[in-house]
């Protein structure tokens, strides 16, 4: 990432080449400096969303929580996160994404401090969580809007894969130092530790400037963005909210709700998104428990080798992106190649899951290799269903998003409870996490190959 803001930031310098400065952010534009912010409140927010995937752990010990009772807290975050996708994107039109950012990283980052004080208290330690969950849930919206407005056309792409790739190393980061900090004090200190680096990065990003580019005084609804001048008077910005709220309501109306869900290619990707989801989210929630009880790992091994999906989906993002690109570039129909995307994305994982869940005396490592490998294939899907958003409607791409990312979380809710449950009432990994995993990526395939299309839809205006 840092290569790719110095690429920019040469151009930007220029004649200026032999001049150096101390620290060496301090000369780079603030546009550089405000996306390296916005990455790290990502690295942030899953270091924040993964941290109670090991701390449940030792949680559970200390509070005699059975498996569906460690479910329920596990999922409750996915209840905050689902309910926050729409929302998230109508707050970063009305007031401008910079705000929306700064309050759901305060908002995550306070409410991750606030679970030890409320561990033993059941619904005030699911209420934290769905806070946590709000928080993190209006931040891709937000930091959408803030790429569009401050981002030249030719950064975006560079400056998209910089902020949100902030989330694989965040995830990586968690798991990696989650273990010895509870280890060497306890769990509570990972959830004050994890939560003041989000407070930190709240004090330090009022330091960062933004400038609006002339372009981006209207977003895709037209509207105008909320200020990010806090010079402005409370009354102008209130008058100026309540006049964005009245052109949003209007625009709304614009938009062919009726068109999409009568489209057989919008219901696909709703169900594949569904499908994916499923076996992301409990993975990610129950992997280093079934590392710890199944394989006999310690707290350090099970959390370290969680971290080996999120290591091989990096390497295989790099791989599948210019492959699906090559393809398109010599002929082959984007539907097809959307197709074979996400169908390497479906069923590599469900296939290595099968493989786990007969017994056929593999020792642990070849495990955690199989299934880790499957999961990292899975990432074929951000150039299967992520890219046919934009293939069948551009203008509308982001709308579509948040309805199937919408539906995308509710199995973070159902799913990871359920899991849990299955897991007390079966005392069987196979059944409780990988038997409905397969299941969904099997009939996601079956519904994906049927009904897919990269087509534009009737409802778009590029057809």
């Amino acid at each position: 990432m840092v290569k790719m803001l110095e690429l920019g930031f040469r151009r930007e310098r220029g004649k200026e080449d032999g001049k150096w400065s101390w620290p060496p952010w301090k000369s780079l534009p603030e546009r550089y400096k405000l996306i390296g912010a916005t990455s790290l409140a990502f690295v942030i927010c899953n270091m924040d969303k993964v941290n109670l995937s090991v701390a449940i752990i030792p949680m559970s010990h200390q509070f005699g929580w059975n498996s569906s009772t460690a479910g329920l807290v596990q999922s409750s975050f996915f209840w905050g996160y689902a309910l926050s996708q729409l929302p998230g994107g109508w707050l970063a039109k009305l007031f401008g994404g910079r705000k929306v950012l700064e309050v759901g990283v305060l908002a995550w980052s306070l409410a991750t401090i606030l679970v030890p004080f409320v561990a033993g208290f059941m619904p005030g330690l699911v209420l934290s969580r769905i806070l946590v969950g709000v928080g993190e849930g209006v931040s891709p919206s937000a930091a959408t809007d803030l790429i569009a407005r401050t981002i030249p056309l030719e950064e975006r792409s560079r400056a998209v894969a910089v902020v949100f790739g902030g989330l694989s190393i965040g995830s990586i980061l968690g798991l990696l130092f989650a273990p010895p900090i509870i280890q060497t004090f306890d769990w509570e200190s990972v959830f004050y530790i994890f939560g003041v680096l989000g407070i930190i990065w709240c004090l330090g990003f009022e330091l960062v400037k933004e400038k609006e580019l002339s372009f981006g005084n209207k977003n895709m609804f037209g509207l105008r963005p909320g200020s990010s001048d806090s010079s402005f008077p409370i009354s102008r910005q209130v008058s100026q909210g309540a006049s964005s709220l009245t052109e949003l309501a209007d625009s709304l109306k614009s938009v062919p709700w009726k068109a999409f869900f009568k489209s057989p290619a919008v219901w696909a990707m709703i169900y594949a998104h569904f499908c994916g989801s499923w076996g992301h989210y409990t993975c990610l929630s129950w992997l280093p428990t079934f590392f710890s009880e199944e394989l006999n790992l310690n707290l350090t091994e099970a959390a370290w080798v969680s971290i080996i999906p999120s290591l091989g989906s990096i390497l295989v993002t790099s791989i599948a992106a210019p492959f699906a690109d090559n393809l398109i570039s010599n002929g082959v129909e984007t539907t097809t190649v959307r197709k074979l995307c996400q169908t390497i994305a479906f069923l590599s994982p469900a296939t290595c899951m099968i493989l786990s869940s007969l017994d056929l005396g593999l020792p642990p490592w070849e495990i955690v290799l199989i299934l880790s490998g499957g999961l990292a294939l899975s990432s074929f899907a951000l150039s299967g269903l992520y890219c046919t958003h934009q293939d069948i409607s551009p203008e509308y791409a982001s709308i579509l998003l948040g309805i199937t990312n919408t539906i995308g979380a509710v199995p973070g809710i159902i799913g990871v409870a359920l899991t849990g449950y299955i897991l007390d009432s079966t005392h069987s990994w196979s059944l409780s996490l990988f038997v409905p995993s397969i299941f969904f990526y099997l009939t996601g395939t079956a519904v994906w190959l049927t009904f897919a299309s990269s087509k534009p839809q009737s409802f778009s205006k590029s057809d």
